[in-house]
């Protein structure tokens, strides 16, 4: 192999990487959460699953090397999780601060190996007691679809008291009706 054409291969490499660290920096400044887990025994197939839920919850699955993703986390919010970057790790984001927690949770314990380390929420670190904890929390879906119910419930009860005085005065009326005709 020349010289030059060794030259060119390594020049390729390098701007694949530096491709690949602005990428995961653009990925890391939109997040308000990342997640950092082992992966290592994990099956094509169930990674191949994870994916598929993380992505069915609005979340995403990013395996880099560490190297690249440590440097690609400068200047970002989640930039607490670079000390948990060392071994086999998988990095899941979402913009739903419940998300990726929730699924990385779920899938660890249905796989042993899917090992969580810890993450981040905005500047703020998790460990792996704080990432359960946020797993647990209702998403952002849910919350809203309980205070649209709240924002509802009132409404209603408006209506079935306006209605109730009408209803009880009919029947009042139908009661000394029926009086009178037993009369």
């Amino acid at each position: 192999m020349s010289k030059a054409a060794n030259r060119r291969e390594l020049a390729v490499e390098r701007a694949a990487k530096k491709d690949a660290v602005v990428a995961l920096n653009e990925v890391f400044k939109t997040t308000n959460v990342a997640i950092v887990a082992h992966y290592s025994g994990l099956t094509v197939a169930q990674m191949q699953k994870l994916r598929m839920q993380m992505r069915q919850a609005g979340a995403s699955v990013k395996v880099s090397k560490n190297r690249l993703a440590k440097i690609a986390l400068e200047g970002t919010d989640v930039a607490g999780i670079g000390p948990l970057l060392k071994g086999p790790t998988v990095i899941a984001t979402s913009s739903d601060p419940v998300a990726a927690p929730k699924v990385a949770i779920e899938f660890a314990k249905a796989n042993e190996q899917f090992v969580i380390l810890g993450g981040s929420m905005g500047k703020t670190v998790l460990n792996v007691d704080g990432v359960k904890a946020l797993a647990s929390l209702p998403s952002l879906d849910e919350l809203r679809a309980k205070l649209v119910g709240l924002l509802v419930a009132p409404a209603t009860k408006i209506a079935q008291l306006s209605n109730a005085p009408a209803a009880k005065l009919a029947r009042v009326i139908q009661a000394h009706a029926s009086k009178g005709e037993a009369a």
